[in-house]
C-alpha cells in the first residue's frame, strides 16, 4: 500500500526546517555548552520573549516555504487543517492533565502516513491551535511547537513496515517520543529556577555537572508526568492505530494529493 506524501521536503522547506531545528537546538541546549564565566552564567529568565520573537517567524517561514514551493496545495492544506483542528480540540479536552496528551497520537499518525514534512508542520500547527483554544499562549509556546514538530517529523522517518508490525512500531515510537518530548521541554524553564542543590542548573559548573543535575530533576519530578503521556499515546495507537492509519491512507489516495494538476486546451 503506497503512503501519500503531502509535504515532500524540497530544497526551500528543507532549508527552513534545518534553520528552525538549529535555532531550536541552541535555544534548548545552550545551558550545557556555555563556557564558565560567560555573561550567560547569570539568570536569563528574560531571554524567553526574545527566543519567542526569533522562533515564531521561522516557524511561519516553514509553512510559507511549503506553500510557495508547491509542496502544499489546497487539498493538503485542508487535510492539515482538519488534523490540526482535531489535535487542538483533543488538547483542549485534556490540557496536560496528569501529562495526558491524546493529540500526540494524531501528530504521530499524520506524520507516519503523510511524511516527515507534513508531520513537522502538523505538530507545530496542532500545538499552536491547542494553545489558542486553551489560552495557553506564552513564552513556552515556540518551544512546544518546535518539539511537537520534531515528533511529527520523526514519525515520518519510520521505516516501511506494514500490518501488525507497523502498529507496534508506531506505538513504540509514540511512547518513546512522548518521554523525549517531556525531557526536552523541561529545558525551556529548568535553567532559570531553583529546585535544590542536586537538581538545579549551576551557572558555569560545566557540562557533566549540569547534565547530572538535570537527569536527577527529570527522574524525580518530570518522569511520572511524562509516563502518563507515553502510556496514553501507546494505548491509543495500539487500540485505534490500525483503522486510523487505513482511514488516513484512504483519504490521501482518494484526494490524490500527490497527482500534479494539468490543464489542457479545450477542443472546439
Amino acid at each position: 500500500m503506497r503512503t501519500a506524501r503531502l509535504v515532500p521536503v524540497h530544497a526551500r522547506p528543507a532549508l527552513a526546517l534545518a534553520l528552525v531545528s538549529l535555532v531550536g537546538l541552541v535555544a534548548f541546549g545552550w545551558p550545557f555548552v556555555i563556557e564558565p564565566g560567560s555573561a550567560l552564567d547569570t539568570s536569563h529568565s528574560g531571554d524567553a520573549p526574545y527566543i519567542f520573537v526569533i522562533l515564531l517567524p521561522l516557524l511561519v517561514a516553514v509553512v510559507l516555504s511549503e506553500l510557495t514551493s508547491g509542496a502544499l496545495d489546497a487539498k493538503a492544506v485542508a487535510m492539515l487543517g482538519m488534523l490540526a483542528a482535531v489535535g487542538g480540540a483533543l488538547r483542549a479536552l485534556s490540557p496536560g492533565t496528569a501529562g495526558l496528551e491524546p493529540s500526540f497520537a494524531i501528530i504521530v499518525l499524520g506524520g507516519r502516513v503523510f511524511g516527515r514534512g507534513f508531520g513537522f508542520v502538523l505538530g507545530a500547527v496542532t500545538v499552536f491551535a491547542g494553545a489558542l483554544i486553551t489560552g495557553g499562549v506564552g513564552p513556552w509556546l515556540p518551544f512546544q511547537m518546535i518539539a511537537a514538530g520534531w515528533v511529527g517529523f520523526g514519525a515520518g522517518c519510520l521505516g516501511p513496515v506494514r500490518g501488525r508490525g507497523e502498529v507496534a512500531v508506531v506505538a513504540a515510537y509514540a511512547a518513546f517520543i512522548s518521554l523525549a518530548f517531556g525531557f526536552l521541554m523541561n529545558l525551556w524553564f529548568w535553567p532559570f529556577a531553583s529546585y535544590g542543590p542536586e537538581t538545579s542548573y549551576v551557572a558555569g559548573a560545566g557540562l557533566a555537572t549540569n547534565v547530572h543535575h538535570y537527569l536527577v530533576f527529570f527522574v524525580t519530578t518530570s518522569l511520572p508526568w511524562d509516563l502518563g503521556r507515553a502510556l496514553l499515546s501507546l494505548l491509543l495507537i495500539l487500540v485505534a492505530g490500525k483503522p486510523l492509519l487505513r482511514a488516513l491512507r484512504r483519504a490521501g489516495r482518494r484526494a490524490a494529493f500527490d497527482v500534479p494538476v494539468a490543464f489542457e486546451r479545450a477542443v472546439s
